[in-house]
């Protein structure tokens, strides 16, 4: 049997947790990490298995309603793009995936940092827009939730429901791109010894994630997550250099 990687489930649970409280999804952490043990596209087919079981954790912990509309203007493109993301990752180089992965996390970070008050009109054309680019993004990447929490975020939802919402469209995405990556190949038999221990992990991380929400405000934790992606970008563009 291969041996398991402590170290790297340790990081996956953080991420995990710091994805919930952040509001970006742990994908946004997870897949850079997971970069340090195992090729681009293992990382792709390990992170969407991983987020069906943190998905099915945060409907379940987080089940206070869910919109409908959001679901059907958002989350209906997300899903259509992730399968044509997903698809082009075939025909380009996991090296330079990589390398477009360390700029977006420095991008997207510094953005949000930089302009701390941007946020989108709520209207359907942006639903549209935002999920057509977070579907499109957590193909290729394997994260867009950032983008579509941005997205979400427009139409000032209660908290529980943005979750549920984020956390249902999540689910249809990874539904969609574990079908897409299994048929790349990028789920390799021999990293399926890690699926036990990730199922545990989303689901053992969403539920610490929303008792820490109880007692840091969300928008103090959000800058520390941006500085964490930051950082993150910095080292996986370090690396890919």
């Amino acid at each position: 049997m291969e041996q398991i990687n402590l170290i790297f489930l340790l990081l996956a649970l953080l991420a995990e947790i710091i994805g919930t409280i952040g509001g970006f999804g742990s994908s946004v952490f997870f897949v850079p990490v997971g970069n340090f043990y195992f090729d681009f596209h293992s990382v792709l087919g390990l992170t969407a298995l991983f987020h069906l079981s943190s998905n099915l954790s945060k409907l379940f912990l987080f089940k206070k309603g869910i919109d409908k509309k959001i679901i059907l203007q958002l989350g209906i493109p997300a899903v259509i793009f992730v399968v044509i993301g997903g698809w082009a990752t075939q025909y380009l180089d996991p090296n330079i995936l990589q390398g477009i992965l360390g700029i977006f996390l420095v991008g997207f970070s510094l953005l949000f940092l930089l302009k701390k008050q941007l946020v989108f009109q709520a209207n359907a054309q942006n639903a549209l827009l935002g999920g057509s680019l977070s579907g499109f993004s957590a193909g290729l990447l394997g994260t867009g939730g950032a983008i579509r929490g941005l997205t979400m975020a427009a139409f000032n939802l209660e908290k529980s429901v943005f979750i549920a919402t984020s956390a249902l469209i999540d689910l249809l995405i990874d539904a969609s791109r574990t079908l897409v990556y299994w048929n790349n190949g990028y789920i390799h038999q021999h990293d399926l010894i890690y699926v036990p221990f990730l199922i545990v992990i989303g689901l053992v991380g969403s539920w610490m994630g929303k008792k820490v929400l109880v007692y840091i405000p969300q928008t103090y934790f959000r800058k520390i997550s941006l500085l964490l992606i930051l950082i993150i970008g910095l080292i996986t563009l370090g690396a890919w250099i």
